[in-house]
């Protein structure tokens, strides 16, 4: 039985933990609230060239002005293919074609639309907290094979308050950025 077998990795934990934060920030960058922003166009994915790639990786995406998002596509045989990608992504945009130029007009957001988003945001911040979760019970597993190993029962203790601290601080701080969000997209 060596040393590590009892020791519990935490910055690897907290790594992962964070790795859940920063996917569910860049979630919820690509939800709109009535403004234009190039971000909302990150999880649209289209197959271009038999693979599925990023918008942005196909053409140059701007926001020429605070309702309008543009994106000039590069090769003129992936514009159907793009304008299709955002018309099935759920972003609730229909797109105008232009030669390569696809305008794509934010349309205000009624009631309605504001808390379907909501909840959008709501399951976008659960599946941060599972995340989380499952990071804690690798921590648990981890914590296990330590007490089989020969830790003590003290150092268990420890070590198990440790990992539901972080576990307790990561779900805080998705709660957090989830009401942050909803207020933001029920703002008017």
């Amino acid at each position: 039985m060596s040393e590590d077998d009892l020791e519990i990795d935490l910055d690897d934990l907290t790594r992962r933990m964070d790795g859940a934060m920063v996917a569910l920030k860049h979630e919820f960058a690509s939800l709109r609230t009535g403004r234009a922003s190039a971000s909302m166009l990150d999880p649209v994915m289209v197959d271009a060239y038999g693979a599925t790639t990023p918008i942005n990786q196909v053409g140059t995406v701007n926001v020429p002005e605070p309702r309008m998002v543009t994106i000039n596509v590069w090769d003129k045989s992936l514009v159907n293919k793009v304008e299709k990608a955002i018309m099935e992504s759920g972003l609730g945009i229909n797109p105008q074609t232009n030669g390569t130029i696809i305008m794509l007009p934010i349309p205000e957001l009624n009631e309605e639309r504001r808390r379907e988003l909501t909840k959008v945001a709501a399951q976008y911040a659960e599946q941060a907290r599972v995340a989380v979760r499952n990071v804690r019970r690798d921590g648990m597993e981890q914590l296990k094979k330590a007490k089989n190993a020969g830790m003590s029962e003290d150092d268990q203790k420890i070590w198990h308050d440790e990992i539901q601290e972080l576990t307790d601080k990561h779900i805080a701080q998705i709660d957090k950025a989830l009401e942050t969000k909803q207020a933001e997209i029920m703002q008017v």
